[in-house]
């Protein structure tokens, strides 16, 4: 039998706030294919993935724009516009969350983010700081799905790993959670995770 679950860690893009780099670049680059090129080729999931790692937005930009200097206002707009790629939250999926740590229950977030865009969406979005703490990936300079940073987040905040279950919409850092010795489920919409929590013991 599982352990009993005495920590709860959410995910955020995805799982509390809605994420679409599309948003912002549907006006800046108005034909799709274009768009598509550019997101596969310049500013990649990739690419991003490592500001959310730490690597600094200068640095990040600076590198595209030696390859690709015809798109450095594309490339700029990428971080000048962010704050569009987030435009509004899951409010099933915050209702949860809430719920349960009005309930006395021990919440956290665990989350890829680079540090200064996350610094945004904490004043965007005030409901990221109610629970007890957050491990930013661009804080600590690891990412999800590596197993090192679950290790650290259930360090910093005393978690028993097995007594942990992590949400997130990334099936990869789903299986990394595990991997570290956490129980873990996929989220794909709060009603299923409604039925996940209750399957593990958890009332919402």
């Amino acid at each position: 039998m599982p352990a009993e679950i005495r920590h709860i860690v959410f995910d955020i893009g995805k799982v509390l706030i809605h994420y679409d780099p599309n948003l912002p670049y549907s006006r800046i680059i108005p034909d799709a294919d274009e768009r598509q090129w550019f997101f596969a080729n310049v500013c990649t999931h990739d690419w991003n993935l490592e500001q959310d790692r730490g690597r600094d937005w200068n640095e990040a930009e600076a590198l595209l724009i030696t390859q690709y200097p015809e798109r450095e206002a594309q490339i700029r707009a990428f971080r000048q516009h962010w704050a569009e790629m987030v435009p509004h939250a899951y409010d099933d999926s915050v209702a949860i969350m809430t719920g349960l740590i009005d309930a006395g229950r021990d919440v956290t977030m665990l989350t890829n983010f680079a540090a200064d865009t996350f610094t945004e969406a904490r004043k965007m979005y005030p409901f990221l700081n109610i629970p007890r703490g957050v491990t930013v990936s661009g804080e600590i300079g690891l990412i999800k799905p590596d197993v090192a940073i679950y290790d650290k987040h259930a360090r910093d905040f005393g978690l028993d790993p097995a007594q942990t279950i992590f949400i997130d919409d990334s099936y990869a850092n789903v299986e990394g959670a595990r991997a570290a010795g956490w129980q873990a489920v996929h989220f794909t919409g709060a009603d299923q995770l409604k039925n996940d929590l209750s399957s593990h013991g958890i009332k919402v």
